[in-house]
């Protein structure tokens, strides 16, 4: 089913140097005894320990073993010290898992099913998932996602660096994750580019929170401190392609040995300043970099303040590539015979005919003549037309001695602009999308905008989840209404628009006791409504029922979604 990312799922690919995935029937030994993290930490087991987790076998697995009857075991990535990691299919929901399998008497066992259950608690989306955690049959398992789109960040970091804007996204996420889970009193100390994954989407997801630690015994005594650091290594390798230690780990090569922590941007040219202060901040103990004297981050959470005090960093532009200036064929009028006829190396000198002079015939003689006859008899019919007008108006303002008021006036749009005086967003399931950005939408500034959530249906929205998004817009006093341009963010099929008469801004009131005004369907980014000499509101709602699909961005994952990017209407 999904065989791209073993990595993906393997919590035990922390050695550093080498991944720790195997193929099965290959057991593969990184020397799991407990070891030290970033920080003070301390071996959980002792010798005896250590020995019996090696003596610890478990049962007779072998690929298509079912657990719980569910779990269809179907290649093993992993075996260490009697624990084994598998891909395996949940044969219930008919996707691809990932299971962690360990004897049920091995001395990490319980801490692992415990870890386990904790993590899954969490529920956060930026961490792997844990589905299911039991002690079944003398074993201990852990089931937790597959994730068949990501990518380790060790083999991102092997094709190069990344841009400054990857770097950022990734230090702003990694943080902010860890910041949610030692909220809830959960740590990981095992954070590296081994247990830091990228998704196609351009997400970061973390897997083995609390496992891999239970796994290996550790514990610390400041564990957010540890974190925090394995953060800034992160970022510090993301940077310069180097690991910020003497030893080389993760493929990528050490710091010299002898000269300390350089910052990143000292060992690569063209690194992010910012970037570079803010890595120092995370890695270094006893203050930050010298040029600023910055305080430095001891936990998460003030890393992610960190960050995003930062001028945020926009990814790169687009690049297109001028096309080739036109070029000019060799068959112009009057020498396409003579080019086919002669010799290639000749076309290029052969001088073209200059083309007579137009209508010089007899007969463009007499055309000549029969159109100015016909626009000198159409001047003379529209001037008695207009003459014919301006006398009849004479005559019906002289009976009274003023003009009579233009009774057509109110009936047909003057097509002037009319000015929004406030705005709201409208929901009335309760669910609202960005009411703060509202006011983005006649700001008058195409780079601002409001944008509506990410759904996983469409274009048209479930109504049963979603009935719709939109937003009311006040004109001040009853006005008439002739055209709506609404510019779009996003294009695509298709984008639904449906324009309301309402009574208020209020963002509950029933979409039943408005007046349809108008509608428009659009795959552009410009969606306009033409509304009939009648329509007249001073509230109008801006109605979506339908919205492209857009891949992920800095604000959104990917998904059924759209923004507004200006808003007018007209008289």
């Amino acid at each position: 089913m999904a065989e791209r990312s073993t990595a993906a799922v393997d919590v035990a690919d922390t050695s550093g140097d080498q991944p720790l995935t195997a193929k099965a029937g290959k057991a593969t030994d990184d020397g799991a005894k407990p070891d030290k993290a970033s920080g003070a930490e301390k071996e959980a087991v002792g010798t005896d320990d250590a020995t019996s987790a090696a003596d610890a076998q478990p049962s007779e697995l072998h690929s298509g073993h079912k657990l719980a009857k569910r779990y269809r075991l179907e290649e093993c990535v992993t075996r260490l010290e009697g624990f084994s990691s598998w891909r395996a299919v949940d044969e219930k929901l008919r996707r691809a898992v990932g299971v962690h399998i360990l004897p049920a008497d091995h001395p990490r066992a319980r801490p692992v099913l415990s870890a386990a259950r904790s993590a899954a608690l969490l529920g956060d989306p930026r961490f792997v998932q844990i589905l299911d955690a039991v002690e079944e049959n003398d074993l201990v398992y852990v089931v937790h996602e597959w994730l068949p789109d990501a990518t380790d960040l060790a083999a991102v970091l092997a094709a190069g660096p990344l841009e400054p804007h990857d770097a950022y996204q990734l230090v702003s996420q990694v943080s902010q994750a860890m910041a949610a889970a030692h909220r809830e009193g959960l740590s990981h100390l095992r954070i590296n580019p081994g247990s830091v994954l990228r998704t196609e989407s351009g997400q970061y997801r973390i897997r083995g929170l609390a496992i891999m630690a239970a796994l290996r015994g550790l514990t610390c005594e400041e564990p957010q401190r540890a974190d925090t650091e394995a953060i800034g290594a992160l970022l510090y390798a993301s940077l310069t392609q180097r690991w910020p230690y003497e030893n080389d780990a993760y493929g990528m090569s050490g710091l010299p040995k002898g000269v300390g922590l350089i910052a990143p941007d000292q060992v690569r040219a063209g690194v992010h300043r910012g970037l570079s202060e803010l890595a120092m901040r995370a890695l270094v103990n006893d203050g930050a970099t010298a040029s600023r004297q910055e305080q430095p981050c001891t936990t998460p959470d003030e890393l992610a303040k960190a960050v995003a005090a930062m001028p945020r960093i926009r990814p790169p532009e687009t690049a297109f590539t001028t096309p080739p200036p036109y070029q000019r064929t060799q068959y112009q009028q009057g020498s396409y015979g003579q080019a086919a006829r002669s010799h290639p190396m000749n076309r290029a000198t052969q001088p073209v005919p200059t083309p007579p002079p137009p209508l010089q015939s007899r007969t463009g003689k007499a055309l000549k003549w029969g159109v100015s006859a016909l626009l000198i008899a159409a001047l003379g019919l529209g001037s008695w037309q207009l003459a014919d007008t301006l006398l009849k108006q004479e005559n019906e303002t002289s009976g009274s001695g003023a003009p009579q008021p233009n009774t057509h006036h109110d009936t047909k749009p003057n097509g002037k602009p009319l000015k929004i005086e406030d705005a709201a967003e409208y929901y009335p399931d309760g669910r609202p999308q960005h009411p703060d950005q509202v006011r983005y939408t006649y700001d008058k500034d195409s780079s601002t905008y409001w944008r509506s959530m990410s759904y996983r249906d469409g274009p048209d929205m479930n109504p049963h989840f979603k009935q719709g998004v939109g937003i009311v817009y006040d004109l001040g006093s009853e006005q008439r209404l002739g055209s709506a341009s609404i510019d779009l963010h996003y294009s695509g099929q298709h984008t639904k628009v449906t324009l309301y008469a309402a009574s208020s801004l209020s963002p509950s009131a029933p979409l039943s006791s408005m007046k349809r005004l108008g509608g428009a369907d659009t795959s552009e980014t410009t969606a306009k409504v033409k509304l009939s000499s009648s329509a007249k509101a001073r509230y109008v709602l801006v109605w979506m029922t339908a919205m492209p699909y857009a891949p992920s961005d800095d604000y959104s994952g990917a998904g059924y979604k759209q923004a507004i990017r200006e808003i007018s209407f007209t008289g």
